[in-house]
């Protein structure tokens, strides 16, 4: 090897030097970049998994409202004192109705469901049971037969002590909501009027605002004939709870229940 070829060399190994230094350098950059911002919005795994969280949460919640449904003879009964409407047995009842759903069954940590939808799910499924829990004295007096427990307040009531555990929020909302914490937002409104113009059906309006970094799920309940002893005909007499009658028919829309998924929810 001749000197010029040796200088040759060692000149282009320094421009080699020069050349990859920097991009030795900007590299590890790149990747802090990277990590320090992560790109916006979720994968389709993640929104598919967050869709049907929304749905699942959803059938949870109004699952506890058939349950309380199905049972306000029972609770309402002046006759009997423990009337055995425990959250334990409240608890089964509702995953029993759940699986038949869904099809999922909560009680064996089911494969088909993400693992953190599945910590939501126990999540509110034990909100619902501390609010039965709570309403032990009321369910259980004798003499009295009303309660005022029932599929609104019991739903509204799990909604908002789930809603203060988890980045998740789940709410009872009417366009005319007796209990005005549940009036709708701007957005519920919104969806609640174009519900309320068409025909019934069971399909929640999920969509994702904010740059696709917020799931909003709105999921129909419509009037069932047994909600007409309170919310039916002659409209603005008073029913048993004191408020007036909406003068209600079955089938119609009576509300949603409104879901909020943020990005950063886990």
């Amino acid at each position: 090897m001749t000197r010029d070829n040796a200088d040759w060399l060692n000149n282009d190994g320094e421009v080699e030097g020069m050349l990859m230094r920097p991009l030795k350098i900007f590299l590890p950059l790149g990747l802090v970049l990277v990590l320090l911002c992560p790109q916006s919005g979720w994968s389709q795994t993640s929104q598919k998994e967050a869709e049907q969280t929304a749905a699942l949460l959803a059938t949870l919640l109004n699952a506890g409202r058939v349950i309380v449904e199905r049972n306000q003879s029972l609770i309402n009964d002046p006759q009997k004192a423990d009337k055995g409407f425990t959250p334990g047995v409240f608890e089964q009842l509702v995953l029993d109705e759940f699986a038949r759903q869904t099809h999922v069954d909560l009680k064996a940590s089911p494969s088909s469901v993400p693992i953190s939808t599945t910590e939501l799910l126990t999540l509110l499924l034990s909100a619902s049971k501390e609010v039965v829990s709570d309403a032990q004295f009321v369910i259980n007096q004798r003499g009295i037969g009303y309660k005022n427990f029932i599929p609104a307040t019991f739903g509204s009531q799990a909604a908002r002590k789930f809603s203060t555990r988890s980045k998740v929020t789940i709410k009872q909302t009417a366009l005319e909501p007796r209990n005005l914490q549940n009036a709708p937002d701007e957005y519920e409104e919104m969806v609640l009027k174009r519900l309320a113009s068409q025909p019934s059906s069971t399909t929640p309006i999920i969509e994702w605002l904010g740059g696709e970094q917020l799931l909003r799920a709105v999921v129909p309940i419509y009037y069932s004939e047994d909600c007409l002893v309170c919310h039916g005909n002659p409209k603005g007499i008073l029913d048993m709870s004191g408020y007036p009658r909406e003068g209600a028919q079955a089938g119609k829309l009576a509300g949603a229940i409104s879901i909020q998924i943020p990005s950063d929810h886990r």
